[in-house]
């Protein structure tokens, strides 16, 4: 049985955080709600890549009833509440103070509903300077200072996936589990608020480490190692490139005997200590490209991986797609079925059952209507 049946998730949502973090709930089992505007989540319309469904949408809202309701109408809040007085959770991810002016604070909501455990996703938190600040995902990256360490030396860069966002909205399902959890030994629902600053304010703590206790900054080494040598993306034979990562002497003296096949590398002064490697690194790299030059990539991964040596290929996006450890699943959607990565958590009691995705509104009838045949049973 899904570990989640039963439990009843309300989430007033948008974008990617919120959305994320209930459809984890509801891969789990939980019978999700997701309140939707008139016009819809905006990120149905962030593009129509899949058969004219957005990407985004298709990937976070996977086993939801959609609801359509305008929360500052009263006859819709009133709806809503409805839906809280027997929900277990409650989420929301709007504008900064949005959910609050509407009637929806969540330290009301569990003064009014004791066993309800309250969601609150923002940008910045909800004290500071900056808490009625719009915080979109590149914003983040930038204020955290993940920028300041992404790209090469000539210039920042985004990190190409939305990471604020993701890791909000699984800080944000942790927290959930671990209310869960506290509410089966007291009865009672607790608040659960995550910001995407947090989130990736954790995430730096390496760079701010650094930084605090160095006076430093990390700076940007693009695919390259600040003190590790060899370290990062070396051309092969036929021009496509290998990650390289030598972590640890054992592994250089391999690298310099069944690689490089040269074991006077190992004792060379200019290599023979993790340091000196690093200081000279200009040298290391040329050693590196000299040799790789032999192979192409597949027989050069190869010999890598025959010597125990860490490893990867510099893949495209294309390659991803026919990754021998790649694992899918497919569920349907209103263009029909669509293929998607799979979740990454396997459990040994079996494969999990994904639902489909909501059209807007689809389920607007059905649950009014249940709403209603409750209320005359009362």
């Amino acid at each position: 049985m899904p570990t989640l049946e039963n439990l009843l998730v309300v989430s007033l949502e948008q974008a990617v955080a919120a959305p994320l973090c209930s459809s984890r709930l509801a891969d789990a089992g939980a019978r999700v709600i997701k309140i939707e505007r008139e016009e819809g989540d905006f990120a149905r319309n962030y593009d129509s890549v899949v058969e004219g469904e957005s990407a985004y949408f298709v990937w976070l809202n996977r086993g939801k009833e959609s609801l359509v309701l305008n929360i500052k109408d009263p006859g819709d809040a009133g709806l809503l509440n409805k839906l809280l007085a027997k929900a277990d959770i409650f989420i929301q991810n709007l504008l900064p103070g949005a959910a609050a002016r509407a009637g929806f604070d969540s330290s009301s909501l569990r003064e009014k509903y004791s066993r309800l455990i309250t969601c609150d996703i923002s940008g910045y938190g909800d004290t500071g300077s900056y808490a009625d600040m719009k915080a979109y995902d590149l914003l983040v990256q930038a204020e955290t200072g993940l920028c300041s360490i992404t790209g090469t030396e000539e210039a920042p860069g985004r990190v190409g996936v939305s990471v604020c966002d993701i890791a909000a909205g699984l800080n944000a399902y942790s927290g959930i589990l671990e209310a869960l959890y506290s509410r089966e030994k007291t009865g009672r629902g607790v608040g659960v608020k995550v910001s995407l600053f947090a989130g990736m304010a954790d995430w730096m703590n390496v760079p701010y480490l650094y930084q605090t206790y160095t006076g430093s900054p990390l700076g940007r080494h693009g695919l390259h190692h600040p003190s590790i040598a060899p370290y990062g993306a070396y051309p092969a034979a036929d021009g496509k490139l290998v990650l390289l990562s030598i972590q640890n002497e054992r592994e250089w003296n391999r690298l310099c005997r069944e690689v490089f096949e040269r074991p006077d590398l190992e004792k060379d002064s200019r290599f023979d200590s993790p340091f000196k490697r690093g200081l000279n690194r200009a040298d290391l790299d040329e050693v590196v490209k000299d040799s790789f030059a032999r192979w192409p990539r597949a027989e050069l991964m190869e010999q890598l991986r025959k010597a125990g040596i860490a490893c990867g290929a510099l893949n495209e996006t294309e390659d991803l797609v026919q990754h021998p450890q790649l694992r899918t699943i497919k569920y349907g959607t209103s263009a029909g079925e669509v293929s998607l990565i799979a979740p990454p958590v396997e459990f040994s009691d079996g494969e999990r059952h994904y639902r489909s995705v909501p059209g807007i509104g689809q389920h607007n009838s059905a649950i009014r209507a249940e709403l209603e045949e409750e209320l005359i049973n009362e």
